[in-house]
C-alpha cells in the first residue's frame, strides 16, 4: 500500500485520472500549456450498454447513426454553394458520426487542434498587424477599382423611373 515502494520496486502504476463523468484527463505538457489539464474522451462506441450488448442491436443502431449523420453532412454539403452554415453543419454531422465511429472522434479531435491553433497564431500581435495591413490594402485597392469604374461609366439603372 506504500507507494514509494511501489516507485522503487518499477512497479508504479500509471493509470490515468478519471473524472466524475467518466472522462480520462491527462496532463498536457509543453511551453504554452503546461500545468493545464484536459480531459480527453475515450474512442469507441457512446452507444448504451444494452444496445452494445446485442450484435445485431448494435449493427442496426450504427446504422442509424450513419445515416442520420451522412443526411447531416450531406445538408451541409448543399448549404457550401447555397445560403447557410454549411460548414457549421457538416461538422455537426461528424460530430453525429463521432458518437459511434472511432475515425470521426479522430477527424473531429484533428480539427479542433488545427482550429485551436490557427486561432492562437491569428491572435500573435505580428500576424494581426500583418492581416490589418493586408485588409487595408485590399479594400483601398476596391476602392480605387469601384471608383475608377464609376467615373468611366457611371451609374446607369436597369429600369427607367423617369418614364
Amino acid at each position: 500500500m506504500n507507494a514509494e515502494s511501489d516507485e522503487r520496486d518499477g512497479r508504479a502504476a500509471s493509470a490515468k485520472p478519471v473524472s466524475a463523468t467518466g472522462d480520462v484527463t491527462e496532463s498536457v505538457t509543453g511551453d504554452a500549456t503546461e500545468g493545464v489539464t484536459k480531459e480527453v474522451r475515450e474512442l469507441g462506441s457512446r452507444a448504451p450498454g444494452y444496445i452494445k450488448a446485442s450484435r445485431v442491436l448494435h449493427l442496426s443502431w450504427q446504422v442509424g447513426v450513419f445515416v442520420v449523420g451522412l443526411a447531416v453532412v450531406v445538408a451541409g454539403a448543399v448549404m457550401l454553394p447555397l445560403p447557410g452554415p454549411g460548414w457549421l453543419v457538416i461538422f455537426a454531422g461528424m460530430a453525429i458520426w463521432a458518437t459511434e465511429f472511432v475515425w470521426a472522434q479522430l477527424v473531429l479531435r484533428w480539427t479542433r487542434r488545427q482550429v485551436t491553433e490557427a486561432a492562437q497564431r491569428a491572435l500573435d500581435p505580428k500576424v494581426r498587424r500583418r492581416n490589418i495591413i493586408l485588409t487595408v490594402t485590399g479594400l483601398v485597392i476596391i476602392a480605387v477599382l469601384v471608383g475608377v469604374y464609376l467615373w468611366k461609366f457611371g451609374i446607369t439603372m436597369p429600369w427607367k423611373i423617369h418614364e
